[in-house]
């Protein structure tokens, strides 16, 4: 055997061993999910009493049961809620931190380097801080058991949000600003029909991060939502778990495994886009 030969079998050697190892993490990283989907088919005695990811009978009842909820309330209250609040927070969040952002790339003010600091210092703050002020305020201001406190707050714009599109706006050459105003352009103008449009890539990314934490967001609904028609699906899912009677956990599982369905397809039809804004953002900075 050449040394060429022993070579190539080595580099071959090293790529199986490579892939087999991603493999076996994939797999640990993925097993909860799908032991969950597993178990949404399950009933509730083979739930605990087996470990196989295939069911002895792929049952749909747990789904049915899980959907219908009590009757009167079903999960597609709770899916409209979710949709509701993730929709709206997240047209708010993208479009007030895009603005901001302009303003703080492109505009030139006393204290604005102090402003950005600040803003910039937002993102260690924990929520717990900031969680009984807030509290406090939208009790006061009679928005609790509304979407009001959950909602009303992203339209200030998101201090992550608007670190990233001042890194890409800064990456747009200044003189394409220039051309504009000597068009008679606007401030405002320049950031809708120039900026806007070319940090594409960024607010894609915002919007997919928005719509994974909004969706996703237990505590907030938690504190402000008391009235179970108003509840996220975040908030339902936990109204299955009864510890004093018995736990319906097929519908559980049956109910969480359709709750990740809006995160994979958001996720499918737009990952290119989430490495795309968060390297242009960061070589661009």
């Amino acid at each position: 055997m050449t040394l060429m030969q022993k070579r190539h079998l080595r580099r071959r050697a090293g790529a199986l061993i490579f892939h087999l190892v991603v493999i076996c993490i994939g797999f640990m990283m993925l097993y909860p999910i799908l032991w969950m989907i597993s178990n949404s088919f399950k009933g509730n005695r083979e739930i605990f009493n087996s470990f196989s990811l295939i069911p002895r009978s792929f049952n749909i009842d747990n789904y049915i049961r899980g959907w219908e909820y009590n009757k009167s309330l079903t999960f597609t209250t709770f899916f409209g809620n979710s949709f509701f609040y993730t929709i709206v927070s997240t047209i708010g969040a993208v479009l007030s931190s895009a603005l901001v952002a302009f303003g703080f790339a492109r505009i030139r003010f006393r204290g604005s380097k102090v402003l950005y600091g600040i803003m910039f210092l937002t993102l260690m703050l924990p929520y717990q801080v900031i969680m009984v002020p807030q509290f406090i305020i939208f009790y006061r201001l009679g928005w609790v058991n509304t979407m009001l406190p959950l909602i009303v707050p992203q339209f200030g714009g998101q201090a992550f949000f608007i670190f990233l599109m001042v890194q890409f706006i800064r990456g747009i050459p200044a003189e394409l600003d220039q051309a504009a105003m000597i068009d008679g352009c606007s401030k405002f103008g320049i950031f809708t029909r120039i900026i806007f449009p070319l940090i594409k890539p960024a607010l894609i990314t915002s919007t997919i991060f928005s719509f994974y934490w909004r969706w996703d967001d237990f505590l907030g609904p938690l504190l402000y939502l008391n009235r179970p028609r108003n509840f996220t699906v975040s908030l339902a899912l936990r109204m299955f778990s009864d510890p004093t009677t018995s736990t319906d956990w097929g519908a559980i599982f049956a109910m969480g495994t359709l709750s990740l369905v809006p995160v994979f397809l958001v996720f499918i039809v737009f990952q290119k886009y989430i490495v795309q804004g968060m390297v242009t953002s960061g070589l661009k900075g």
